[in-house]
């Protein structure tokens, strides 16, 4: 236990140093009117402002290249974007998935309309939606009845509301399931969780209760977790559980990161069991992939 702790610790010591680093040296916004991101039909993208647009195209002043012009049947996408997120030619894309770290969620939510599917390990399967930009329900699985048994399912309804505008967040929700097929089989947990920091960079504590066959845990669950942003595409992760039981406590510490590849989130990483009932070093791989929909372009 006291192990699981200093290690625990320590990640998240390494992470509010990097979360203050990068924060005090964060480059200066500049003007945002007329920034455009435009995708062409061959795969291309450019960042600039429109100085002309006609009927045939537009030109683009850019950084890199100047003035362009690009022809109107070229252009796939044209999208209006914050300078900000333009760090050294790069464009940093608004996180797509921010909301949750590996699996856990934190204390942001899904604007309306937003949602994603999440598969992990290839058996659980889970899709989760906005309502508003404050409340999102989710629905997950994992299909056993494919092969002739009973099939755990459940609802993943969640509220969240800004503190602090991108800065401090609080969330609630809950995770309730049945075994579809046997009786007295609800499983689930209640929880909360406060968030510090932006939707890139953030960690988050939470506490949760669960229950199962119709019985709470006596002892609570305890999740830290923390999320930094790498670069435009890139993350890193850490989710922990403390989870008490009536024989002492299990810890899970998971270290790992994020890839996002046109926008679909490739998660992976490890999770190290740890606690008095653990005498040997075990690492368990984590493999995830995540899907968002429901974004769309604002032009």
């Amino acid at each position: 236990m006291a192990c699981y702790v200093k290690i625990v610790l320590l990640s998240l010591a390494v992470l509010l140093l990097s979360l203050t680093a990068k924060q005090a040296s964060a480059q200066t916004a500049t003007d945002t009117t007329g920034l455009y991101r435009i995708e062409t039909s061959d795969g291309n993208e450019y960042f600039g402002k429109i100085i002309i647009e006609d009927s045939t195209g537009i030109q683009l002043r850019t950084e890199k290249l100047g003035t362009i012009r690009i022809a109107r049947p070229d252009i796939k996408t044209m999208i209006t974007v914050n300078a900000k997120n333009l760090k050294n030619g790069t464009y940093w894309f608004d996180n797509p998935q921010s909301t949750r770290y590996l699996f856990s969620p934190n204390g942001y939510g899904l604007r309306a309309g937003e949602g994603y599917y999440q598969n992990i390990m290839v058996v659980v399967n889970q899709i989760s939606v906005g309502i508003t930009d404050n409340v999102s329900i989710g629905l997950g699985t994992v299909p056993l009845f494919l092969f002739g048994t009973s099939t755990p399912v459940w609802v993943l309804p969640k509220v969240s509301f800004p503190v602090v505008k991108d800065k401090f967040n609080v969330g609630a929700g809950a995770l309730v399931g049945t075994v579809m097929g046997e009786e007295s089989a609800g499983f689930g947990i209640v929880y909360g969780i406060t968030t510090l920091g932006s939707r890139d960079k953030n960690i988050s504590l939470g506490l949760g209760y669960g229950y199962a066959g119709g019985d709470w845990a006596r002892t609570p669950t305890f999740t830290l977790s923390g999320m930094l942003r790498t670069g435009n595409r890139g993350y890193l992760l850490t989710e922990n559980y403390l989870i008490g039981s009536a024989d002492g406590s299990i810890g899970l510490i998971t270290c790992g990161g994020r890839r996002i590849i046109k926008k679909v989130g490739l998660d992976f990483g490890l999770v190290l069991p740890t606690g008095s009932e653990i005498d040997t070093f075990i690492a368990i791989p984590f493999l995830g992939l995540t899907v968002p929909f429901g974004q769309k372009p604002t032009r």
